[in-house]
């Protein structure tokens, strides 16, 4: 009887009483300027997909979000953490690329401003629902109640003035289609999406490495002191881009040079990693997402030259 009445009380508690606790932290990293930082792996159950770097600044007239991370849950005690800082109310969420770890949490903020640069507000809001089913089986109910919420507004390349911190939207490409990079000139940290990663092996779903190496030269000519990659620790330039560049220089190269050998992408999959990037976190599978994303058009590449 007692497991009964157990299990009937379970059952009573309130749904949000369920949420999963991910443990948010909120470090300061410039003055009124914090990162919520992820873990360096993949989705799992054990981290409800909470691999993401997420920040905040406070400024005079409201919160600047960067990011919203992976789930409504999320989203929601990323506010509450906020909430644990400052009493000024969130202002704006800006959303760096289209990858469901970065905006899945736009639901906990549908009394805010989100904006995005046009091209990922229009990819976000052309997402099939089954993006949700897949992200689900991954992480399990950290995802209850997510939804696909689009941003609201469009950002531009250019200066943005938000209370007494003056920012730098930049536009870039590469890592998606359309990358959007955030320098507060007020203090010097620039939020770099995942133009950076530190650490961490790069993903590639949607790269296009050229692109990529070029918005990590104009990441370089900006004045930042510090920077938020999008997964890995903060670092100064150029630490937190000289690892990216490199890693992208060699897959370039080593995926050209296997295609001009005629390697099929299970071999190339079994390549030895330089020990520069087989020690970065989640390396073997990463590169193994990368062939099967990039491979085929260096094939197609040696196939046209001949």
């Amino acid at each position: 009887m007692r497991a009964l009445a157990a299990g009937i009380a379970l059952m009573l508690v309130p749904l949000q009483a369920l949420a999963f606790d991910y443990q948010l932290t909120a470090r300061e990293i410039a003055p009124d300027t914090y990162v919520v930082p992820g873990r360096m792996e993949h989705f799992n159950r054990a981290n409800g997909g909470n691999i993401v770097n997420t920040g905040f600044i406070v400024t005079t007239a409201g919160v600047v979000v960067i990011d919203s991370g992976p789930s409504l849950d999320y989203g929601r005690q990323l506010r509450q953490l906020i909430g644990t800082v400052t009493d000024r109310p969130v202002r704006l969420v800006l959303i760096t690329h289209a990858h469901p770890d970065h905006y899945l949490g736009n639901g906990a903020f549908g009394d805010v401003a989100i904006s995005a640069l046009d091209g990922t507000r229009a990819e976000i809001a052309g997402a099939p629902p089954a993006l949700l089913d897949g992200i689900y089986r991954l992480v399990g109910d950290a995802m209850a109640g997510t939804t696909l919420v689009p941003p609201t507004g469009v950002v531009t390349e250019g200066p943005l003035v938000v209370g007494d911190h003056g920012f730098e939207l930049l536009a870039l490409d590469g890592h998606t289609r359309s990358d959007l990079a955030v320098l507060d000139r007020t203090t010097g940290v620039l939020f770099a999406g995942d133009i950076a990663f530190l650490d961490r092996t790069p993903t590639t779903p949607q790269a296009d490495i050229e692109h990529w190496l070029a918005a990590l030269d104009r990441l370089r000519a900006l004045p930042a002191k510090l920077v938020v990659p999008g997964h890995g620790p903060v670092a100064p330039p150029p630490q937190a881009f000289d690892q990216t560049a490199a890693y992208l220089t060699w897959l370039r190269e080593a995926l050209a040079a296997a295609a001009a050998r005629g390697l099929d992408a299970a071999e190339v999959i079994d390549m030895k990693l330089p020990e520069d990037f087989a020690g970065l976190a989640v390396a073997r599978a990463e590169f193994a997402r990368t062939v099967a994303h990039l491979y085929p058009t260096f094939e197609r590449s040696v196939l046209s030259d001949k």
